[in-house]
Formats: structure tokens, sequence, C-alpha cells
């Protein structure tokens, strides 16, 4: 394949995430829901991986470092997560989910899981089979070493 091509696809891959994450925070926006779409992505990998240190929860949320400050931040001023003592280094913090970030989580979890809905419609199982392949692919020809 020509290079043409090659931009032409990276183009529409990177038109498309940014669409989609577009479209997620004006959703946010309109449903008041009081947080960012890049605060609901901590708030849930929070939910998934308890007490994280700033610098895991960067690489698990693939945020710089100083972004990932801002956006805990934040979330500390809402009460949504607390920075507590790494018991494993004392020279850092873990990033903890209060019980108001649950109950965040919990209270719009439905309304995120339509929002991303509307992406999938008028894809049938096959689309999403050849989307999962090729995604995986350009992700793995990126790996750094």
């Amino acid at each position: 394949m020509q290079t043409e091509h090659y931009n032409a696809y990276s183009f529409l891959l990177e038109r498309t995430a940014r669409r989609v994450k577009q479209y997620a925070q004006y959703q946010f926006n309109c449903g008041e829901f009081g947080i960012t779409v890049d605060q609901w992505s901590i708030l849930k990998k929070l939910r998934q991986h308890t007490d994280l240190s700033q610098k895991e929860l960067a690489e698990h949320c693939g945020k710089d470092q100083p972004t990932l400050t801002r956006i805990v931040d934040l979330l500390v001023r809402k009460n949504l997560v607390e920075r507590r003592a790494n018991p494993a280094d004392r020279r850092s913090f873990v990033v903890h989910l209060t019980l108001q970030g649950k109950q965040k989580i919990d209270t719009l979890a439905g309304n995120i899981s339509e929002i991303r809905m509307q992406a999938w419609k008028n894809l049938d199982q096959t689309d999403f089979e050849h989307l999962k392949r090729i995604l995986n692919t350009i992700y793995d020809n990126l790996e750094i070493k």
C-alpha cells in the first residue's frame, strides 16, 4: 500500500478517536455529570485497581504525570478521591477512591454505557471482530520496548 493510504487511515483513526471523546464530553456536559471524560476514566481505573500510586495510575490511563496530577487535584477537591500515604514508599502517595467517588461511578455507569453504545450503532458482530483485530494489530505494532 502507498504511504498516502496509510496517512489517510491514520487521519481517520485520529479523527474518530477525537469524535468519540468530543461526543462523550458533550453528553457529560448536557447530563451535568459534574466530571469530565478524563476524570471518569481515572475513577473507573481506581475502581478496577485499588490504591494506585500516581505514577501507576498515569501509566494505566495513558496520561503524563503533570496531566494526571491536575486531574487528581480536581477529583480531590470534588471529594471523589483522596491521596493516602503509600505503605510501600513513604515518599509517595496512593490515590484512593472515596465513598462519594464510588457512588458517582454507580450513579453514572448506566448513562455512560448509553453514551458509549451510540458509537456502536449499526455495526454487527463481524464488524466488531474485524475492528478488534485491526486495532489490536495496530496497538501491538507500536509497542515500545
